[in-house]
Formats: C-alpha cells, sequence, structure tokens
C-alpha cells in the first residue's frame, strides 16, 4: 500500500501551502469543539450552585454562538483548502493518464478494454481524491482529538478517565486490522465495475448489430449477470464494513455506561461537580469519532491505494513506437521504398508481410488490389508508423522511416481509414478537424460530393453526426472522411477501401476530381475494385503478406493472373448489371 501511496507525495507537495493552510483551520476547528463543553461546564456548575446571574449566562451563551460561528467559517476554509487541493490532484493525475494515453501503440489498445479504462478515469479518480483529501483529514482530526482529549480527561479525574476508555482502544485496533481486507475487496469491486463498463460500452457501440440480429435479449441476459455480480461483490464490501458500525456502537455504549456507573459515584463523593461531569461525557462522546476516523482513514487508503496501483500500471506502460533522439524535423516530398520488409504481429508467429520490396516515386499513384487479409491495410499502416516496421526496411525520401520526428511523419501523411470513424459533433468539426482554412473544407467537401448532402441534413453543416457518424449512411461517412483527409495538406494520401460504400458513378465523379486536386502529391489507393486504382502508375497484388503481381493497369491486364481475373469478374458484372 505504501509503495502505491509514494506516488501522491509530488502531487502533495505541489500543494503544501494549500494542505497546511487547511490543516492549520482544523486545528483551529477542533480547539473550538473542545472549548465548547467547558463554557458548558461552567454554566451547569453555575446553575448547580444557586448564585448564577441571568448576565453571566447569557454571556457564555454568547461565547457559545461566537464559537460556533468560528467552527463553521473554519471548517469552510479547511474543507476548501483540502478537498481543493484534491480535486486539482485528481484532475492532475486524470490529464496525465489521458496524455500518457495519447502515447500508447496500437499493440496496448489491442489488449486494453475501453470500459476497463473508462473505469479508471471515474471510479478509481474518486478513491485516489478521497485518499488525498479526506483520509488524511480523518487522520489529523482523529489524531489531534484523540490526543487533546485525552489530555483533558487525565487532567481533569485520571481514576474517571483511565476507567472510561477501557474499550475505546479495541475499537481502533479492530477498526485498523479490519481495515487490512478491505484492500482485496474493494479491488474485486473495481474489476467488477470495470467489466460492467466494458459490457456496457460494447452493447450501446454496437446496438446496430443487436438489434439486426435481434440479440438484444442474450446482451440483456448477460448484462444482468455481470450486475448482479457487481452488486454482489459490492455487498460482500459493504456487509463487512457495515458490521464495523454495530461494534463500534456496541463498545462505545459500553464507555457510557462504564462512566455513568463510576461518574455519578464521583458526584456523590463530592469528586466531581455537575458540570464536570457534563463535560467529561461530552469529550467522551467526541472520542468516539476519532476511533472510528481510524478505521475510515484505512479504509479510504485502502482503497486509493488499490485505485492508484490500477492507474499506475497504465501510466508505466511504455510507448513501442516514439521518435528516436536525434529525429529528422522535415518531410517535404512524399516517395517510399519498402526493401525487403518482413513484418510480424506482436503475438503471432505467422508474418502478416513477407519480402516486400517496391518504390513508389513522389508524386506518383500506387494502386494495391488483394483478396481479404491479404495485408494491404498492414502494409499502408507501416508508413504513419502505425505499425513499426523493422529498421532498414522502409524508406521515405531515402531515409529510414524510423529516423523521423514521429508528428512530423504522421502530419506528413493523410490516411482514411477502412473504419471511417467519426466524432459526435458537427458535420463541419469533423471535416475541420485538422484544416488549415474554410475555403480547404469547402475544397474538400465539393471534391468528396458530401456539399450535395448538406441541404439534407436538418442543420446543414452544423447537424450533429451523433457518435461514431450513427446518424449517417456508410457512403456519407466515407465522404465526409474523404473530405476530412483532404481539408489537411500532406506529402502522401492514403485512401484505404475508401469507396467501397458509394456507387460507381459518384466514386468516378470523386476520383475525377480528386486526381487533379492532388497532382504532385503521391497517393495510395487500396481498393477491391478494379475502377478503383486503374489510374494508378504503379499496382501491386498482395496475396497472403506477399506481392504476387505487379505493373500498370494495362500490363496486368494483358499478363494472366489474380488482376486480370478480378478485372474480367468485374466487367462481367457491370456488364450484367446495365442489361438489367
Amino acid at each position: 500500500m505504501l509503495k502505491e501511496l509514494k506516488t501522491l507525495l509530488p502531487y502533495m507537495r505541489k500543494y503544501w501551502f494549500s494542505y497546511l493552510a487547511g490543516l492549520l483551520v482544523l486545528v483551529i476547528t477542533d480547539g473550538g469543539q473542545l472549548y465548547i463543553p467547558q463554557l458548558i461546564r461552567r454554566a451547569i456548575d453555575s446553575i448547580a450552585s444557586g448564585r448564577y446571574a441571568l448576565q453571566g449566562i447569557f454571556f457564555l451563551i454568547l461565547q457559545m454562538v461566537a464559537l460556533a460561528l468560528l467552527i463553521a467559517a473554519a471548517r469552510f476554509a479547511w474543507r476548501y483548502f483540502i478537498h481543493g487541493a484534491s480535486r486539482r490532484i485528481e484532475g492532475e493525475i486524470r490529464g496525465k493518464l489521458f496524455d500518457h494515453l495519447q502515447t500508447l501503440s496500437s499493440t496496448f489498445y489491442g489488449r486494453a478494454k475501453t470500459g476497463d479504462l473508462m473505469a479508471r478515469f471515474s471510479n478509481d479518480m474518486r478513491a485516489i481524491r478521497m485518499a488525498s483529501g479526506m483520509a488524511l483529514v480523518a487522520f489529523v482530526d482523529g489524531l489531534f482529538m484523540t490526543v487533546a482529549i485525552l489530555a483533558v480527561l487525565f487532567s481533569q479525574n485520571p481514576r474517571l478517565a483511565l476507567y472510561s476508555v477501557i474499550p475505546l482502544p479495541i475499537i481502533t485496533v479492530g477498526v485498523i486490522f479490519f481495515g487490512s481486507f478491505i484492500g482485496e475487496m474493494f479491488r474485486r469491486v473495481q474489476e467488477g465495475f470495470s467489466r460492467l463498463s466494458e459490457m456496457t460500452q460494447e452493447s450501446i457501440s454496437g446496438i446496430r448489430v443487436l438489434k439486426t440480429f435481434v440479440r438484444e435479449n442474450t446482451f440483456v441476459g448477460r448484462f444482468r449477470e455481470l450486475n448482479q455480480e457487481y452488486s454482489r461483490r459490492n455487498m460482500a464490501l459493504m456487509r463487512s464494513w457495515g458490521l464495523l458500525f454495530p461494534s463500534v456502537g456496541f463498545l462505545s455504549g459500553l464507555t457510557t455506561l462504564i462512566f455513568l456507573y463510576f461518574g455519578s459515584r464521583a458526584i456523590m463523593e463530592g469528586s466531581l461537580t455537575p458540570g464536570e461531569f457534563t463535560a467529561f461525557f461530552a469529550y467522551l462522546r467526541m472520542l468516539i469519532w476519532p476511533m472510528l476516523g481510524a478505521g475510515f482513514t484505512v479504509n479510504m487508503l485502502q482503497r486509493g491505494a488499490v485505485s492508484l496501483g490500477r492507474i499506475n500500471r497504465i501510466l508505466e506502460e511504455k510507448a513501442d513506437i516514439t521518435s528516436p533522439s536525434r529525429p529528422l524535423k522535415t518531410m517535404s516530398r512524399g516517395g517510399f521504398r519498402f526493401q525487403n520488409l518482413t513484418y510480424t504481429y506482436p503475438g503471432s508467429s505467422e508474418p502478416a508481410l513477407k519480402d516486400i520490396s517496391f518504390e513508389v516515386k513522389p508524386g506518383s499513384i500506387l494502386g494495391i488490389l488483394g483478396r481479404t487479409a491479404s495485408g494491404k491495410s498492414t502494409l499502408v499502416q507501416l508508413l504513419p508508423r502505425i505499425l513499426d516496421p523493422p529498421p532498414g526496411t522502409l524508406f521515405i525520401n531515402g531515409r529510414d522511416i524510423r529516423s523521423y520526428d514521429l508528428s512530423v511523419l504522421r502530419s506528413g501523411i493523410n490516411v482514411v481509414p477502412q473504419d471511417d470513424f467519426l466524432f459526435s459533433t458537427s458535420l463541419e468539426d469533423n471535416i475541420n478537424f485538422a484544416a488549415e482554412n474554410e475555403r480547404s473544407i469547402t475544397e474538400a467537401a465539393a471534391i468528396s460530393t458530401i456539399d450535395r448532402d448538406v441541404e439534407n441534413f436538418p442543420a446543414g453543416w452544423q447537424t450533429v453526426v451523433g457518435e461514431r457518424g450513427i446518424t449517417l449512411s456508410g457512403g456519407q461517412k466515407q465522404r465526409v472522411s474523404i473530405s476530412r483527409a483532404l481539408a489537411s495538406p500532406a506529402a502522401i494520401y492514403i485512401f484505404d477501401d475508401s469507396f467501397s460504400s458509394v456507387d460507381t458513378e459518384t466514386e468516378d465523379t470523386i476520383l475525377r476530381r480528386l486526381l487533379p486536386s492532388l497532382a504532385g502529391k503521391t497517393l495510395i489507393l487500396i481498393s477491391h475494385r478494379i475502377s478503383t486504382i486503374k489510374f494508378a502508375d504503379q499496382i501491386i497484388v498482395l496475396d497472403r503478406g506477399r506481392i504476387i503481381q505487379q505493373g500498370s493497369h494495362e500490363t496486368l491486364v494483358a499478363e494472366e493472373g489474380f488482376y486480370s481475373e478480378i478485372f474480367r469478374l468485374q466487367q462481367l458484372a457491370e456488364a450484367i448489371g446495365e442489361g438489367r
């Protein structure tokens, strides 16, 4: 636990003034609370003596009111300082976690679950906030109040104090011992919440698939099982923690009984006044909170340590793909060369690409054709180093791709991916994601032909497309993705099967506008359609990770092989379609 909690110390040192000010005001609050029983003692003793004056009692009441106002103001102040610091620490750790997630490579996201990450941003952050705020308050408040109250009690009547506090150490020891079980139980609760969050996120993201295959009841059943398991773990934690309070109530009741017995005898013997009896009783009741405070401290620290461990495991993850120590800071042209490249995904024994070698001149067009899972997307993901090629196998402008600064490399390559991811914001904002100016947005929308659909949207360019573009058709999402790529300048443009959801007429229109607008830029067109890549200066055909054919459209059509076979089949399909 201490190892994980040490990671909080740098943040707490940063806000040392807030913590110091808060603790000082907390001590003032406790001092005010400790003084109130003394005022009550004086008032009761004065009344019991029969020689009191209303003016004196009234003055004591005014002191209590003034003290209560001071306590209220001081309580607000320590909450402001300490809770404010813990909130800022929570915000910084959350920001650090998010920043770190942006640096991690695709291999991490291949094994991490979105729901689990979201749980760390929510429940775990809350536990860290409590550990850096309320746990400190409970510890300092409990320690100060315990020492101060025991000092007062033993100074007034050592014998009565000794008898009365006998059950209290049992409460503290029991609470601290019991707290050692809390950490493991809380970890299980957090894991259950992560699984529940992941299930919820997947169900909502894939709602169209669920409805299409009528699997709502299946997922409702799975959710119910995970929800019940999460509830069971929570209830186990609550039952265990809940047993503590009746125990504390019973032991504190024993304290009261012991005090009533020995205290009443002391009054009859004349060694204790009625006012002292009342003040003594008030102090004993105050001692119960420090005893509970020890339990709260242990509980919050255990939870905070578990959550910090979960956060630290993410922060300790190292990015697989990084910039070199002395990176190249410019990438003006888009020529590239693959040289005997073989790439195997981490954890796999079978290479996805085998002995790939070819060169693309700056400003030329490369077409890529191949069966499903032939390695087309893997090949183009190596260019922006979304996947990392082996050293000395991929070069841009004659320099090893691994020698470029990552941000420079990726800003010089615009990719329209297969999955057409759109953000849950307006149509304009999605296209404007990395655009330089308003004109580029307009031109990009015109090239992709999405501008002709805008007038049919309810709010035009300000239409919110929904999460992942759920309100748009497949073709509309592809054209928005194409617009987004075109609106940002780059040296290399990659279109990864980006016309599969649009009809051939729209595809032809886009290509006739696209190719002249990107003259001088390097283009990569990946497609299952020959009509998409026939304009390319060079075409490669992939099969099972290898290049099986290479050349121009005319050359490949003329020779026997996969390309000419696909060409004839697609021509036949077009002829049949036109015949209908």
